[in-house]
């Protein structure tokens, strides 16, 4: 298993924002004093226009490089965050291509990436580094790659962007109703699967598994997983009850697809993030 970070991702923060640098600082601490799992340590790729321009337009591009003023009231515009946007999207291609070489990667960057639209920087997002991931996949001529997100929120920016992608498929599990307000339906290659607040585990577990027998039946030939772990039960932005064990059973349920697949960091932003993402690749790995 191969971790792709980079510490100039934490360098970046706004008093009280619960997206700090401490999630990914506390997580690669936490990752390199385990001894459960053996991992490497990988960078980003250097990312070019093009590839980002699959995804978004040119306008978008432009503006998260020149933005003076906040995105909007939850997207600050942090210092130099266009180049903390595009070494998220190059740790995600990295992953891709360890993913297409056999092996197994999770980006463990930020800032997180699914809310961001074709056109629209939003939800701590700027540019949506799965969904540039999945054309760049279909670009190099993979023929059916779909995304699998397990955010507690619904990845909007990502739906919209691979909605009626020839050879895309996307299957999300979230809290509805809860931020951004989308996700409640399915519709053409956009598969959703809302769970409603408080619901018990045993009931987001029974959605999950519906996602996953969709997801399987759609044959992918690789797929990109949005990692969000913010469904915790403890954690601070929405009202899920997943234990740190759930993790773990994602992490098994997508390796027992037996298909080819990478993880990029997304949500998670409770205390006990190292942990939650320590079970994940435990059940990734097989451990």
């Amino acid at each position: 298993m191969k971790i792709i970070t980079d510490a100039r991702c934490t360098e970046y923060h706004q008093a009280g924002h619960p997206e700090r640098p401490q999630r990914v600082a506390k997580t690669v601490e936490r990752l390199k004093t385990q001894k459960e799992i053996a991992l490497e340590w990988a960078e980003p790729l250097v990312v070019q226009d093009a590839a980002i321009l699959r995804a978004h337009t040119i306008e978008h591009l432009h503006g998260v490089q020149i933005a003076s003023e906040p995105f909007d009231a939850d997207t600050p515009n942090h210092p130099k965050i266009a180049e903390h946007a595009r070494r998220a999207v190059g740790g995600a291609l990295h992953a891709l291509k360890i993913a297409r070489e056999g092996g197994q990667a999770f980006s463990l960057l930020r800032p997180p990436g699914h809310h961001a639209t074709r056109d629209r920087s939003m939800g701590f997002c700027y540019l949506n580094s799965i969904a540039i991931t999945v054309l760049a996949a279909r670009a190099a001529g993979v023929k059916r790659v779909a995304v699998f997100d397990f955010d507690v929120h619904h990845g909007n920016g990502t739906e919209a962007i691979l909605h009626k992608q020839e050879g895309c498929a996307f299957f999300s599990i979230h809290q509805f109703p809860a931020y951004p307000g989308s996700g409640q339906k399915s519709f053409d290659n956009c598969h959703n699967y809302p769970v409603a607040p408080n619901a018990p585990r045993e009931v987001w577990r029974k959605e999950a598994e519906k996602a996953l027998a969709d997801l399987k039946a759609f044959k992918p030939d690789l797929l990109g997983v949005s990692a969000g772990f913010d469904a915790y039960k403890r954690d601070p932005l929405c009202q899920q009850q997943l234990e740190t064990e759930d993790f773990q059973w994602v992490g098994e349920s997508l390796r027992k697809l037996g298909v080819p697949f990478f993880s990029t960091l997304e949500g998670g932003y409770s205390s006990d993030l190292p942990e939650l993402v320590l079970a994940y690749l435990k059940g990734v790995t097989g451990k």
